[in-house]
Parts: structure tokens; C-alpha cells; sequence
């Protein structure tokens, strides 16, 4: 067990490194639709299982355990499949076992053998991406149903035989479970798969039925399978999820508008220094830089983001950098949300983050982290159209 659970660590890990995040927005619940030869699977694995024949009803069945030995049959199975969606999915299924009729109490001690077959056609529902969305993960639980033959061999000693109606044929059978799929690396996974089979009362070679009781499910024979094994995914496997059109949209709105509030910033800036120079005689260098150092900077940013929405924007904090480098000045880093979006605790959140990315760059430029002070104003609306408020103020103190 300790093995086992060692190898599902490692496959998380393997299973999460190789996932790609796409670097846009997406939707949680739409994917792109891949090619037919895309995510086609094939199991093998070895079962376990425990046998309920129809001629056991209603005597004094000695084996009542449904564990004990004269139950327990083991077996084999194969199956191919493909998933057509994150969702839904289709697989064929053949299965081989070796059992035992549980009989009458004379019966305990010679239970008639019998080696039978399975096939079926299964649909699956992937109850992981049905409510969680898809993404790739380690388990995936999904549920099946289906319909399909159950071919027999009957017990063969002369004595059996009076009880045996069909050495040779098939009955019709249905089968419902659960698969559990624990992916080792995109490539290759494990099966832990549950079910229960029902065929018609012969399925064992055995058409005996109880004389008192004819219920529906107790004229029928049964197998519980438990079934561990190997898969291996063929093809493209997985789906890209669709892109969120409409958050794509508007982040690049949102882009926009950013670059136009920082064009608004150099515009207004530049019309003071007009202002400056028609005003007044040309200062003194020291004057100038005085002057200069005492002007600001925006950055701004996305919708409920701390990352830098253009790079353009730190043109202006590398002047103001190198000014308060050369004269020893202290920086003041202020930090701002909009108050029309996010609560007054995002906003405030918001605002340090939007902050602290602004003080990591000043870093990056040479300017001394104690040189810098941070001031987070939460959610504003000083600016408009709100989305200027996204921004961050670097300014000498």
C-alpha cells in the first residue's frame, strides 16, 4: 500500500509538471473539439469475483459469505475505448472468468466449474470534468452502463450434468460500475474498476431456478468484479480548453485603456513643462533637476491584476530612479484599485500587490529598498473613465 500510494505522489507530480496552463483566459466548461483518432484508450487488467447463481435462491445454500472460497472466481479483461468529450465516453469491454455454481447444501462440497466470457458496449460519464470543469488531473471517477453477452461452458463430470441444461451458448447480460483512473503520466494510468454484471438464470450454464421465488432479480445470475490494471492512452491526448472570448476582450480593452491613461500622464506632463519654460528664464542645472524629481510616474494595470499591463510604462520610473539615486531622494510607491469592481478588502489586497510590483522594479533599477515607501490606498475613484485607477504612483518625496 505504502508502494502504491508513493506511485500516485510521483504521477501527480509527473501528471501536474507536464500540463501547459494556456496563457489566455478560458472557459471552464467548453473545450475545442479534437479529431476522431484523438483519446482512444486501451485496459487490461486481472479481476477478482464473487458469483451469484439463480439456482441458489430459495435452498439451503451452505456458501451464504459472498467472500468465502466457493464464491471467488478470478478472471481477465480488455477493453478499447475513446472518450468523445472531456464528459462522455465509449468503450468495448471483453472479460474472461473462471467460477464456481453455488449450489444446494449436497452441492457444497462439488460445485460444477464453468468457464464463461463477457462483451459488452459501455458508455461512461466522466463525473470528475462533469462537475469540476476539465483540466488534467491525477483521479478521474467516472460512471458506466451497458449492455451485452454472456458466453458459458457448463461443468463437464457425469455427475454435474443433471443440472447442467447448456454446456455451450450465451445469454444476454447488462452491467453497471464505476472506474477509477489514477494517470501516471499522460501517456499511462491505472484502473481500479467496480461493477456488477446480471445475466439471464443460464448464464452459468445452469437454467435452474427456485420454484419459490420468481422475482425478476432472483432468476438471474450474478458476478461482482473488482478489476486492477494497466491503460495506455492512444493518440492526442486531453483538449485545449476554448478560449473566454469575452475576457480576452476585455483584458485587451483593459490594455487599452491603460496605454491611454499613460498617454494622457506624458501629455499632461508635457504640457507643464511648456508652461514651465514659457514661463520662466531657463533654471539652473541644479533647478532642473529639482524640478524634475518632483514630477511622478504612473503604472498602471489590469482588471484585479498586479502584473504590469506595458512595460512601456517604466520609461518614466527609470528617470525618476536615476534623479533620486543621484540626489539620495526617498521614493514614495503608492498603490491603487478601482472602487467600482472587487470589494473594499480585494481593492486594498490589490493595491499593496500593485505597489510591491512597482517597488520590486525600483529595485531592479538600483534604488536601496529602504530609499522606498509604500502607501496602499485600496479602492479609488479619483480618475476618469475608473479603469486609470489601476495604477500605482512612484513620486520623490
Amino acid at each position: 500500500m505504502k508502494k502504491f500510494l508513493m506511485l500516485l505522489a510521483f504521477a501527480g507530480l509527473t501528471t501536474a509538471a507536464s500540463a501547459q496552463e494556456p496563457n489566455y483566459p478560458t472557459l471552464k466548461h467548453q473545450v475545442v473539439t479534437n479529431s476522431f483518432w484523438s483519446n482512444w484508450f486501451v485496459d487490461a487488467g486481472f479481476d477478482w469475483n464473487a458469483f451469484y447463481s439463480s439456482q441458489e435462491h430459495g435452498q439451503a445454500v451452505h456458501h451464504k459469505n459472498p467472500f468465502c472460497m466457493a464464491r471467488r472466481s478470478m478472471g481477465a479483461d480488455l477493453s478499447v475505448g475513446k472518450w468523445a468529450t472531456p464528459v462522455f465516453g465509449m468503450r468495448l469491454k471483453a472479460g474472461a472468468l473462471w467460477g464456481t455454481q453455488v449450489n444446494a447444501q449436497e452441492w457444497a462440497e462439488h460445485n460444477p466449474t464453468f468457464n464463461s466470457w463477457t462483451l459488452s458496449l459501455q458508455p461512461m460519464v466522466n463525473l470528475t470534468n462533469l462537475f469540476g470543469g476539465y483540466k488534467p488531473r491525477v483521479w478521474n471517477i467516472s460512471v458506466y452502463g451497458g449492455m451485452g453477452i454472456w458466453g458459458n461452458r457448463g461443468g463437464r463430470t457425469d455427475e454435474q450434468q443433471q443440472y447442467i441444461d447448456k454446456q455451450n451458448g450465451y445469454s444476454w447480460m447488462g452491467t453497471i460500475g464505476v472506474l477509477n483512473t489514477f494517470n501516471i503520466t499522460k501517456r499511462f494510468h491505472i484502473n481500479l474498476d467496480v461493477s456488477v454484471n446480471t445475466g439471464e438464470a443460464d448464464s452459468d450454464g445452469n437454467d435452474r431456478v427456485s420454484a419459490s421465488d420468481h422475482r425478476m432479480i432472483k432468476t438471474r445470475d450474478h458476478i461482482v468484479d473488482f478489476s486492477l490494471g494497466l491503460g495506455v492512452n492512444l493518440g492526442k491526448v486531453g483538449w485545449d480548453n476554448a478560449p473566454d472570448v469575452d475576457a480576452i476582450m476585455a483584458m485587451n480593452q483593459a490594455q487599452l485603456d491603460a496605454l491611454n491613461a499613460a498617454l494622457a500622464d506624458a501629455e499632461a506632463e508635457n504640457a507643464r513643462l511648456k508652461a514651465l519654460i514659457a514661463n520662466h528664464k531657463c533654471p539652473e542645472g541644479g533647478k532642473v533637476i529639482t524640478e524634475f524629481a518632483s514630477t511622478s510616474a504612473s503604472v498602471f494595470f489590469n482588471i484585479n491584476s498586479t502584473k504590469i499591463a506595458s512595460k512601456k510604462d517604466l520609461v518614466n520610473v527609470k528617470e525618476i530612479a536615476e534623479v533620486a539615486k543621484a540626489k539620495g531622494a526617498k521614493l514614495v510607491v503608492t498603490g491603487y484599485a478601482d472602487s467600482k469592481t472587487g470589494s473594499a478588502a480585494r481593492n486594498q489586497t490589490l493595491s499593496e500587490g500593485r505597489a510591491q510590483t512597482v517597488v520590486e522594479e525600483l529595485v531592479k533599477m538600483g534604488v536601496n529598498r529602504d530609499n522606498i515607501e509604500v502607501v496602499a490606498k485600496g479602492g479609488v475613484a479619483d480618475l476618469d473613465p475608473y479603469d486609470y485607477n489601476r495604477r500605482a504612483v512612484v513620486s520623490v518625496k
